[in-house]
């Protein structure tokens, strides 16, 4: 399967597809029985906003530790074809853009990660620049 800036989106079926949605339904449920008897069903609230709560912090936790990994193995690979440390180059690029140079072939990267920092380019617009892109079929 071939992977391209339209194409590149992921989604987790049963995170955004089942446990969402069942969180969202909780806790309007929640919210309906708080409004009906706010004095006995506060709980019933608080269980709510708890499932909400776990199913996005689960999420970003997910995000930023594979953030991480991405950082590490953007070090690596600037490293593998340059011999130079990427801590010049990384300290001018905030993560997201780091996280867009990914996808970016070896040919393509060291010329993209210059612009990205003299235009300072976003996110989208360093993905909708790479011509040869490098697929990531392993981010959750």
């Amino acid at each position: 399967m071939n992977q391209d800036y339209e194409s590149h989106t992921r989604y987790y079926h049963l995170h955004h597809f089942i446990i969402l949605p069942l969180a969202f339904f909780l806790f309007i449920w929640t919210v309906e029985l708080t409004l009906e008897d706010p004095v006995n069903d506060w709980l019933y609230l608080l269980v709510g906003v708890l499932f909400i709560l776990i199913s996005f912090i689960n999420r970003i936790y997910a995000n930023r530790n594979q953030d991480r990994i991405i950082r590490l193995e953007m070090r690596l690979r600037y490293f593998q074809l340059t011999q130079v440390p990427f801590t010049e180059k990384e300290n001018l690029l905030n993560i997201r853009q780091i996280v867009a140079l990914r996808f970016a072939s070896d040919e393509e990267l060291l010329p993209l990660i210059d612009r990205a920092i003299l235009n300072n380019l976003s996110s989208k617009e360093i993905k909708k620049s790479i011509h040869n892109w490098q697929g990531d079929f392993l981010r959750v």
